[in-house]
């Protein structure tokens, strides 16, 4: 069954501000090229107990979906993602100790369950012990059975830009856009 908000491929924009990080999403055009504003975040630096809310739009009006921590100690607690009314949409956690070397999340959602790990373990590592902001990050989640969910990939730049794909139709797109923005903001870049 697909997902209501089934997305195959779309881009996350990071913009870093003061006191916040800002994410733009967008849906990838059939070319590769960047197509419509899916939305936008806000993430606030430093807070005690992690919510992002996903907007329309730049006036920031209209929330559409958000993800927020169950605990506000993060170590292994998770987090929900819930639709504008507040209704369950998914859920992910990072796996601290898996995570040691190689950070690993965990997604549930209606239908589907898996786990996400850094692709290269090298530049996991390198990552651990350098600030050089320019790594790529790739991210692969797979269904226990090894069936692809969705991937993340951070092209090697200063300026933070990642490609989403989901081959796995009954991955949410507000779920899928969750991880993303969670991969780069609770990953302590």
């Amino acid at each position: 069954m697909t997902a209501s908000m089934y997305l195959p491929s779309f881009f996350v924009k990071q913009k870093i501000a003061m006191t916040t990080n800002r994410y733009e999403l967008y849906a990838a055009n059939p070319d590769g090229s960047f197509g419509a504003l899916m939305g936008l975040a806000e993430q606030k630096r430093l807070a005690f107990k992690e919510q992002v809310t996903f907007f329309e739009d730049a006036s920031k009006t209209r929330p559409v979906f958000a993800f927020k921590a169950r605990k506000r100690v993060d170590l292994n607690s998770g987090y929900d993602v819930t639709d504008e009314a507040g209704a369950p949409l998914g859920f992910f956690r990072k796996d601290f100790g898996a995570s040691l070397l190689r950070s690993t999340f965990h997604l549930e959602g209606p239908g589907y369950a898996g786990t996400g790990q850094e692709r290269s373990l090298p530049v996991a590592i390198i990552r651990r012990v350098t600030d050089l902001p320019f790594l790529p990050i790739h991210f692969d989640f797979v269904a226990p059975d090894g069936a692809p969910l969705l991937s993340v990939t951070r092209q090697g730049s200063v300026r933070d830009k990642y490609t989403v794909t989901v081959p796995h139709p009954e991955v949410d797109f507000r779920v899928a856009a969750a991880v993303a923005v969670a991969l780069d903001a609770l990953m302590a870049r």
